[in-house]
């Protein structure tokens, strides 16, 4: 079988449509306010977990500082990524803001966890430069 037909494991599969779409997201703390400790980072991981799950996406790798988080997100298609981003700042400040209620409050962030803003970037598969060669290779029709 030629090697162009071998199947690749990163390659998620619809009815119609092949992809690899890869997102890294970045959430800050309102006014960065250093709340996270290990146990918190490792249950917003959880949580930020779930809702991907929810969502027919798969969180890839999760990390943090005191003061914001990465993640590492393949997504569908279909779905639209600000509507992901949404869900995952709003399900977690739900959650963390109730099971730390005690942390949260002592740091002083108030009813609202993340900054309003965030960081979102398209990432994995060959770099640009590699693409447009790809392409202008192309035979073109005469």
């Amino acid at each position: 079988m030629s090697p162009r037909w071998e199947p690749n494991a990163e390659v998620r599969t619809g009815r119609h449509v092949s992809y690899v779409l890869h997102a890294h997201l970045v959430f800050v703390t309102k006014d960065r306010r250093g709340v996270f400790g290990d146990a918190m980072l490792k249950r917003c991981e959880e949580i930020m977990k779930e809702v991907c799950e929810s969502f027919g996406a798969e969180l890839k790798e999760f990390n943090g500082e005191r003061d914001h988080v990465h993640l590492l997100v393949n997504y569908p298609p279909k779905l639209a990524l600000s509507k992901l981003v949404n869900s995952l700042k709003g399900v977690s400040s739900r959650h963390l803001r109730a099971e730390y209620t005690g942390r949260i409050n002592r740091i002083g962030t108030g009813s609202v966890f993340w900054s309003r803003s965030y960081f979102a970037g398209s990432c994995g598969g060959a770099p640009l430069t590699v693409i447009r060669q790809y392409i202008e290779a192309q035979q073109h029709p005469q």
